[in-house]
């Protein structure tokens, strides 16, 4: 039974912007597959494919007048609180603090349903990792029985200022007739399988079989670089935390990582460690770990808690670890737990990233016994003969000092970025 052509003939507008219209803007040819040849693959009409054009072939995306129009555009983006209807084809402008939905087409374009089932079907993003002021998303759809066998598109967003996008963890799904099915993030690091009434890998023909990807990034403007610090304790050989439990007396080693995310060179990176009351740098602790000292390099400096550091230059996705050691000391520690907060800096042209770890020490304190009084006994009177008149009485007094936290201007406790 030929299911494509009664599907395809009762193709309208209002099916049309119930599978989410595509508005093309300067179509440029971003889309793409791996046929090897300048033209790309076949494309058809749908009047091609009812009157059996396609014949045996498996293809996705072919079709230039499908639902959604030219399916070769089948990556778009929309702002997520905006119409779900409406996704921009080639860009769209975005703004800080936005969420966007990237949506992939994927339709089976054989009209012979379930005796055309393409086999080995898959998806994944690729997401840029650097700021810019344009980011490009580029989609990719696979089948191992289709021709071709991968098909690309992208679709870029923009702004007026430098900004990067950050992949929503948690927002893949794959949705068509049968429901909304939840897919694994590695959707943009490598390939999740995708599939009709489970994610099998197996999508029939035609429209009755199709479906769409989609995931959620958020804009961030005004970031050039990543700073992530954490903490473990000294020769432990547990894993870097952003957190741990120390006690009095204990050496913790912090890390500070630094990237750039510029799509260009930046030089003269500055590190910087502010240590809280009640740690001390250990001195000749620090290392540099980089491109050139991959095995790590002890620096002679003792200045990443003072003046800082300078690390060098590193281009687009360059990085660098700085650790060094403090000891935990007793200086003006409560009873009861205590949170030594650790903050840390980069400064590239005077645009700076902060952000903090932190050691919790918990300080043991033992109360003093209570002394048994000792009875005063009744003094036997003995008065002088002859009291000396030495002028007013003089009191000594001791002088306690009193501890404080002392709290760093200019450094205010942000939430926590990952990329």
């Amino acid at each position: 039974m030929n299911k494509f052509a009664k599907s395809a003939l009762s193709v309208s507008a209002a099916v049309i912007v119930a599978t989410a219209t595509l508005i093309p803007v300067g179509l440029a040819g971003a889309y793409g597959d791996n046929t090897g040849t300048k033209e790309g693959r076949a494309v058809y009409t749908l009047a091609d494919i009812n009157s059996g054009k396609l014949g045996d072939t498996i293809t996705f995306n072919s079709i230039t007048n499908g639902k959604i129009g030219d399916e070769r555009n089948f990556v778009g983006a929309r702002l997520t609180s905006g119409s779900a209807s409406v996704y921009n084809a080639n860009e769209i402008n975005v703004e800080d603090g936005q969420t966007y939905t990237i949506r992939l087409y994927v339709h089976n374009n054989s009209p012979k349903g379930t005796d055309a089932i393409a086999k080995g079907v898959s998806a994944n993003f690729s997401l840029p990792t650097t700021v810019a002021k344009e980011q490009t998303v580029i989609g990719y759809l696979n089948a191992s029985n289709a021709t071709p066998t991968r098909y690309w598109d992208e679709v870029t967003l923009k702004s007026d200022d430098n900004f990067y996008i950050e992949y929503v963890k948690g927002s893949a799904k794959y949705t068509n007739t049968q429901g909304t099915f939840a897919l694994s993030d590695e959707i943009i690091t490598g390939n999740v399988n995708l599939g009709y009434t489970s994610m099998n890998g197996e999508i029939p023909g035609c429209y009755d079989y199709d479906g769409e990807v989609t995931i959620q990034v958020k804009a961030h403007t005004s970031v050039s670089s990543k700073l992530a610090k954490t903490v473990r304790i000294k020769g432990s050989g547990e894993k870097f935390a952003e957190s741990v439990e120390a006690k009095i007396g204990d050496e913790v080693e912090f890390q500070i990582e630094y990237v750039n995310l510029l799509a260009e060179t930046v030089k003269d990176v500055m590190i910087r460690d502010v240590l809280p009351t009640n740690m001390e740098y250990v001195e000749n602790s620090t290392y540099l770990y980089n491109s050139n000292y991959k095995e790590g390099k002890l620096l002679p400096e003792n200045t990443v808690t003072t003046s800082g550091l300078n690390i060098g230059s590193y281009n687009a996705r360059g990085n660098a670890y700085v650790r060094f050691t403090a000891k935990v000391v007793d200086k003006t520690m409560t009873c009861g737990s205590n949170q030594l907060v650790n903050w840390a800096s980069s400064t590239v042209d005077s645009k700076v990233m902060k952000d903090d770890a932190s050691v919790m020490v918990n300080k043991e304190c033992k109360d003093d016994p209570t002394p048994t009084p000792t009875p005063t006994p009744t003094p036997t009177p003995d008065t002088p003969s002859k009291i000396v008149d030495t002028g007013a009485g003089s009191v000594v007094a001791g002088a306690l000092g009193a501890g404080g936290i002392t709290t760093l201007v200019g450094y205010a406790i942000a939430s926590r970025r990952k990329f």
